[in-house]
């Protein structure tokens, strides 16, 4: 009976390191004011000051307070499962395609409904004061 139980503990550890860092693929990437393009119901680009960047894994649910875990990371690719509430998750494919280009894949479920698109996003700036316009 001891054996599963460390077994256990030594899986639960990793999953719970691997929730407190950043990945890797995201570790060069800068948080400042990104521009974010295919977003479901909006025709124009959304402009949102992101301070952690991870915060773009769970667009859907941005202005929630999640709970997420990597599930894979990859250098250039990672893969992000976040909960936000007994009812509300998703999961996030976050690809590099350059420091200041991501491509984010993701599904869930928000408010009772489920989502799934794709959304490109552009770091085009820093963030000002009011975060609502990039500095020169």
């Amino acid at each position: 009976m001891r054996g599963p139980l460390i077994l256990g503990a030594a899986i639960a550890v990793p999953a719970a390191a691997l929730a407190a860092t950043v990945p890797s693929a995201l570790s060069q990437i800068a948080g400042g004011l990104w521009e974010v393009s295919g977003a479901p119901g909006s025709p124009a680009p959304i402009r949102q000051c992101v301070a952690d960047i991870q915060m773009l894994a769970q667009f859907e649910h941005r202005s929630r307070n999640c709970t997420r875990t990597v599930l894979s990371d990859n250098g250039t690719s990672t893969v992000i499962n976040y909960r936000c509430g007994p009812s509300d998750f998703g999961q996030s494919q976050v690809d590099v395609v350059t420091p200041r280009s991501l491509r984010i894949a993701t599904q869930g479920i928000s408010a009772q409904l489920p989502f799934n698109y794709v959304i490109q996003a552009h770091r085009v700036g820093d963030c000002d004061k009011n975060a609502s316009s990039p500095r020169h």
